[in-house]
C-alpha cells in the first residue's frame, strides 16, 4: 500500500489545476483519471471561452496540454478508478481497480455528467460535434442564425434557451408537460422572448440526421430533426432543427462519497463557503463536483487551484507538507 502527501480523484480543469499547483509546491501528487480522463471537455469539439486562446482550441486538445503540464512538474498520473474510500481515519485510505493507496490529503475532482435523453444517437452526436450538446454557453456560438431546440423544463432548460436566441434565429422549447418546474421569474423571461416556441406535452423519440461532406472532404454526420411523441395522444411530429440541446440535468459524480461527506439534494459535495474545504479535515473538493450554479472549465480551473492552496497550507498546519 503506497502512501502519498497529495491524492487527487479525477482530471478535467479542476483536477488537472489541483495537480499543477500541488507539483509545483513540491507535494508529489498522484492523480488517477477515472472513467473518463480530461473530464467532460473530452466530448465536446471546439472551446472558444478558455481565456489564452484567442482563436480557440478543441476540448481534448486543452486538456492534453494540461495534462503534459502537470507532467513536466512532476505529476505522477495513473490509468485507475477510485473504487472505494476510507475517510474516517488518518491517513485517508483508498482502493482502485488495481491497487491499495493511502494519503495526507485528498482533493476530489471527479466532476459531474450531463444527463441525456438515452434514445437515438443524442450522446455520439456530441462527442462528434453533430449538433447535439449539453452547454449552451459552451456551444451556443455555432448556432448563429439556426433554428435549434432545447429539451426540458426547469431553470436550466429555460436559462439555456433564453441565452441561445442571443444566436440562434429560433429556439423551440420541448417540454413533456404543459407546466414549467422552473421559477415564476424565469418563466416570465422566457414567455417574453419572441425567440422561444414551446411545445407542450412533446418528448423527443429520435435524433434524425443527415451525411455531409466538410470542404476538406471528410463525410460528417449531423441532426437534422427530431422526431417529437405527444405524451397525450401518442401521436408522432418532425421538428426539423440544426441542433438540440439537453438541458435535463446535471448528476454529480458523487457515489463514491455517500455516506461519508455531506451533499445537498441534488448529490453535489457540499464545502465551507470560499473555499474548497469539507468538513473532513484534509479532504477537499473542486469543479462541477460542488458546483451546480456556473459549470464552466475556467471556474473549475479556478476552484483547482482553490484546492490545491487549500491543501498545502493544511499539510502545512500538519507537519506533513515537507
Amino acid at each position: 500500500m503506497s502512501h502519498h502527501k497529495v491524492v487527487i480523484i479525477g482530471t478535467g480543469p479542476a483536477g488537472y489545476t489541483a495537480a499543477l499547483y500541488t507539483s509545483r509546491a513540491n507535494l508529489s501528487p498522484l492523480v488517477f483519471e477515472g472513467v473518463q480522463p480530461g473530464g467532460q471537455l473530452t466530448i465536446t469539439t471546439e472551446v472558444e471561452n478558455y481565456p489564452g486562446f484567442r482563436n480557440g482550441i478543441m476540448g481534448p486538445e486543452l486538456m492534453e496540454e494540461m495534462r503534459e503540464q502537470v507532467l513536466r512538474f512532476g505529476t505522477t498520473i495513473r490509468s485507475e478508478t477510485v473504487l472505494e474510500v476510507d475517510l474516517e481515519g488518518k491517513p485517508f485510505k483508498l482502493k482502485t481497480d488495481k491497487a491499495e493507496y493511502t494519503a495526507d490529503a485528498v482533493i476530489i475532482a471527479t466532476g459531474a455528467s450531463a444527463k441525456w435523453l438515452g434514445i437515438g444517437k443524442d450522446q455520439e452526436l456530441s462527442m462528434s460535434g453533430g449538433g447535439v450538446s449539453a452547454c449552451a454557453t459552451c456551444d451556443g456560438f455555432f448556432f448563429r442564425g439556426k433554428e435549434i431546440a432545447v429539451v426540458g423544463g426547469g431553470d436550466t432548460a429555460l436559462e439555456e434557451a433564453t441565452y441561445l436566441t442571443k444566436f440562434a434565429s429560433k429556439v423551440n422549447l420541448i417540454h413533456r408537460r404543459d407546466k414549467l418546474r422552473a421559477s415564476k421569474a424565469m418563466q416570465e423571461r422566457a414567455f417574453k422572448n419572441e425567440k422561444i416556441v414551446f411545445h407542450w406535452n412533446k418528448g423527443v423519440e429520435d435524433v434524425l440526421t443527415r451525411v455531409i461532406e466538410t470542404p476538406l472532404g471528410e463525410k460528417v454526420e449531423k441532426i437534422r430533426a427530431l422526431q417529437l411523441r405527444d405524451t397525450l395522444d401518442g401521436s408522432d411530429s418532425e421538428l426539423v432543427v440544426d441542433g438540440l440541446f439537453v438541458a435535463i440535468g446535471h448528476e454529480p459524480n458523487t457515489k463514491l462519497f455517500a455516506g461519508q461527506l455531506p451533499m445537498d439534494e441534488t448529490g453535489y459535495l457540499k464545502v465551507e463557503l470560499g473555499s474548497s474545504r469539507t468538513p473532513i479535515a484534509g479532504v477537499f473538493a473542486c469543479g462541477d463536483v460542488q458546483d451546480h450554479v456556473y459549470r464552466q472549465a475556467v471556474t473549475a480551473a479556478g476552484t483547482g487551484c482553490m484546492a490545491a492552496m487549500d491543501a498545502e497550507r493544511w499539510l502545512a498546519e500538519q507537519g506533513l507538507a515537507e
